[in-house]
């Protein structure tokens, strides 16, 4: 109730302000702080009678009380009467407990109040507390010089008054119409998250109903006239037709709970171009076999998901693909890690994507164009745009706050880094980096919320011109590694980065921010203890510059991308030491390519995170030409596992992350046309 009448009090000044009412405002104010209910706030009322007390205030303290006996106290039940009347007894046992420092006092309370307590009981026994030498050691009296009855009084008189004010539409009736919106936001509120519950057990009935027809149209005995049927063409289009039949798939608010882990994922059939039937689509593989099911015998295959959608090559000639998954290459009962639940777009950029990052908490993504616009915005319950941000000086990076989650850091290409509010929509500091080093090409924002690290690098072309969509030079770029305070928003130091001074391009904490990865121009990765600030180990990781570094889940390990193509996990133990590589294309690594008409090609080069793990850590999320590609990461010579491939996009993804914050998995995938897909997936458990 307390807070309702705040915020009506607010909004009412906010009015009288909009409407020019002055003197109606000045009498609003005046009557607010001569307000003797406090606006219904139980601590401010009880901080008044303290004072009256405090101050030997006697009449002030008889008076106030009398004001709430007939503005609340009255209207109660006679049921709570007795309950009023002990509390104004302790009320007065309280004063005289204080007074006891001033005998004046003591005695002209029994003076005044002589007349009106000597027929109560209660009070027979308190009439000699004046003429007793040490009250406080009295059996009589002790009780009342605890601290302990003190606090118990005080915290009965504020329960009494919260229970009160809770039910004071009770009291008043009828309750002001203004005051009801805060019983309607709860009610609104109240009504949104039963829909969700409601919306989330559809979807999962539908998803098991959908998984239930799959079995019965896979693993039940086919009709006698396909049996027969010596042509699997005739058979495949027979249950590619069926497929297509299928329910759409169910939207992203999907959660675990509501599916049995234990099921295992129907097949898909690949999708072909737009206009093509199921059966060109299946009969446009260089596999002739590819999504079809033998019919005679127990033996049963159909393609994985993770080649849907894709183009022909992709399939045999990317080096993506060396090592395919166990579904693909005829393993009978094999179960996809991930079910694809859906697939949204959001398209309100209109150039090519640099950074895409969801905060920590999974409620909102920050997206850069190479253009300078940021866009945030939240995909739960719904996608929509919360803030916009427009720059007069190109942008280059950016990166969430951890504490709290709603500030932005943006780093331009003119020395400058500023901290956003996205919820008051403002920005709260700009501060100016370095002047010979302008480009701020990476951010990292401590897990302990107190600092920052900030890449800055120097110029690679003449002042005033950028190049940030055109490959780098190649010999590396001077560049400097600082560390920010936040609370005093003041440089605390410089990191030394040896053999040279470079332009660092990627950086990252670990869990607790004890310790910093980097990945530099000059192919080398840097590991930093954050305790002493300096260097622990630094060894070469790739010929060229390192585009992408991310700490593994045991954090025992550094993954990074290089500009060689590729895809190296390190052991932080032993510096140096490979504990597995990997070979990636020039699709998942960059620099990116789109061509347009009469021969124009449009080149970026990597700036955002370029691979992102699963919650566990056992998966890996990387960039490509049609989506974004997920692996299973095995040890030894296993090499990397493809699993599911999301696809959807039109253009190169130059840029992913993986948000686990909710049960349902969340990917993003930006891509060089502006469009970011954001895939909702369900972790199938073993």
């Amino acid at each position: 109730m307390a807070s309702a009448v705040e915020r009506t009090d607010d909004l009412v000044r906010e009015y009288l302000i909009y409407r020019g009412f002055t003197s109606a405002l000045k009498h609003l104010d005046s009557e607010i702080k001569s307000d003797k209910e406090k606006g219904f706030r139980v601590d401010k009322i009880i901080d008044q009678l303290q004072h009256f007390i405090q101050t030997y205030d006697l009449a002030g303290l008889k008076e106030y009380w009398g004001y709430l006996d007939r503005r609340l106290f009255s209207r109660l039940e006679d049921v709570y009467r007795p309950t009023v009347n002990k509390l104004r007894t302790s009320l007065f046992r309280y004063y005289l407990v204080h007074t006891i420092q001033n005998q004046e006092k003591t005695q002209e309370f029994f003076q005044k109040q002589a007349a009106e307590l000597q027929g109560q009981a209660e009070w027979r026994d308190w009439f000699v507390l004046p003429f007793i030498p040490v009250p406080e050691q009295n059996p009589a009296f002790s009780p009342y010089f605890s601290l302990q009855w003190a606090d118990t009084f005080l915290v009965s008189l504020h329960n009494f008054l919260s229970v009160l004010f809770q039910c004071i539409s009770l009291i008043f009736p009828p309750q002001p119409v203004l005051l009801s919106f805060d019983a309607e936001v709860q009610r609104s509120t109240s009504i949104q998250e039963e829909s969700e519950q409601l919306r989330q057990m559809l979807f999962a009935l539908q998803g098991e109903s959908k998984a239930k027809k799959a079995e019965e149209m896979v693993h039940h005995k086919l009709p006698a006239y396909v049996q027969h049927m010596d042509r699997l063409g005739d058979t495949e289009d027979l249950v590619t037709s069926q497929r297509a039949t299928n329910p759409i798939t169910p939207s992203r608010n999907f959660f675990s709970t509501f599916l049995p882990q234990g099921r295992r994922t129907p097949a898909r059939t690949p999708q072909g171009p737009p206009g093509s039937s199921p059966t060109q689509a299946a009969l446009g593989r260089k596999d002739p076999t590819a999504g079809q099911v033998r019919v005679r015998g127990s033996e049963k295959k159909a393609d994985s998901s993770d080649t849907e959608g894709q183009p022909e090559t992709d399939t045999t000639d990317s080096p993506t693909n060396q090592t395919r998954s166990g579904s693909e290459v005829g393993g009978p009962g094999v179960e996809q890690p991930f079910i694809k639940l859906s697939q949204e777009e959001y398209g309100e950029h209109h150039s090519s994507i640099m950074h895409c990052r969801v905060d920590c908490s999974g409620r909102r993504v920050a997206s850069l164009d190479v253009d300078g616009v940021v866009k945030v915005w939240s995909f739960n319950p719904i996608m929509q745009t919360k803030a916009t941000i427009m720059s007069k000086s190109p942008l280059l990076s950016l990166e969430w706050a951890t504490k709290p989650d709603r500030l932005l850091l943006l780093g331009s290409g003119v020395g400058t880094v500023r901290l956003y509010d996205t919820e008051a929509k403002k920005n709260l500091y700009e501060m100016t980096i370095d002047d010979a080093h302008p480009r701020i090409l990476s951010l990292a924002y401590s897990p302990s919320g107190t600092s920052f690290v900030c890449s800055a690098a120097a110029n690679v072309s003449r002042p005033g011109s950028v190049t940030e969509m055109m490959p780098r030079a190649s010999l590396p770029v001077s560049g400097q590694l600082l560390l920010w305070d936040t609370k005093t928003v003041k440089q605390q130091l410089q990191f030394a980065l040896e053999p040279g001074p470079v332009a660092v391009n990627c950086t990252a904490f670990n869990h607790n921010g004890n310790l910093l990865v980097t990945g530099a121009a000059d192919g080398w990765i840097r590991l930093f203890d954050m305790q002493r600030y300096e260097s622990v180990m630094s060894w070469k990781a790739h010929d060229g510059e390192v585009y992408s570094v991310e700490f593994s889940y045991d954090e025992n390990t550094v993954f990074s991308i290089g500009e060689d193509g590729k895809f190296i996990q390190w052991n932080i133990h032993r510096s140096g030491v490979k504990q597995s590589e990997y070979s990636l294309s020039q699709d998942a690594v960059g620099p990116f390519v789109l061509s347009g008409y009469s021969g124009y090609k449009q080149v970026q080069v990597p700036r955002g995170r370029l691979f992102a793990f699963d919650s566990e850590g056992q998966h890996v999320l990387t960039c490509s030409s049609t989506g974004g590609l997920i692996y299973r990461l095995n040890k030894g010579e296993a090499g990397l596992e493809s699993v599911l491939s999301l696809g959807g996009h039109k253009a190169p993804v130059v840029t992913v992350d993986w948000c686990s914050a909710v049960d349902c998995g969340t990917c993003l995938t930006a891509s060089m046309d502006g469009k970011i897909k954001l895939s909702t997936l369900l972790a199938q458990k073993p």
